[in-house]
């Protein structure tokens, strides 16, 4: 009788992954470069190749997701190298302190560069899923919606900021 399994329970189980019910408390993390645009120009850089930021930033944002078990939503590219991206953590605010730090650690590298990042930390419910798209990532939950608004409102004002709202 233990190994049997209930249908029903199992599509209860398995019914509802597109939809909200799978939610779970946790951060949202945007990383974006600021003016980086101006930066590649300025350098003479190929936009369309990694280039010691872009490639740094790949790297880094794979270190911080595999390290607190974070899920890339949106924006890691190995072939043109990573100008922003979009992580969610199920559960980080656990470990904030630890992810904030590796953050610090991140902007610094990146500045060590000249290049000015951005990046905001936010909590509140997380998918876990893989965006198709760009716009998918940035506005298929309140709470990335948020972040966004966020992370326009401190560019405007200058960026090169790490602002944690939790």
């Amino acid at each position: 009788m233990g190994s049997h399994m209930d249908p029903a329970r199992d599509d209860d189980l398995t019914a509802h992954s597109d939809d909200f019910s799978q939610l779970t408390p946790g951060l949202i993390v945007l990383i974006d470069l600021d003016r980086f645009e101006e930066y590649t120009i300025e350098k003479g850089l190929n936009p369309y190749v990694p280039n010691d930021v872009t490639g740094e930033l790949t790297r880094l944002v794979e270190d911080l997701a595999i390290k607190h078990r974070g899920v890339v939503i949106y924006g890691l590219d190995h072939e043109r190298g990573t100008e922003e991206a979009l992580l969610e953590i199920p559960f980080g605010y656990e470990e904030v302190g630890s992810i904030v730090k590796d953050l610090e650690k991140l902007k610094n590298h990146i500045n060590s560069h000249g290049v000015g990042v951005t990046i905001v930390v936010v909590y509140d419910y997380v998918s876990g899923q893989p965006a198709s798209n760009r716009r998918e990532a940035y506005h298929a939950t309140p709470g990335r919606r948020r972040a966004v608004k966020i992370l326009k409102d401190l560019k405007k004002k200058g960026g090169n900021i790490l602002h944690v709202e939790c």
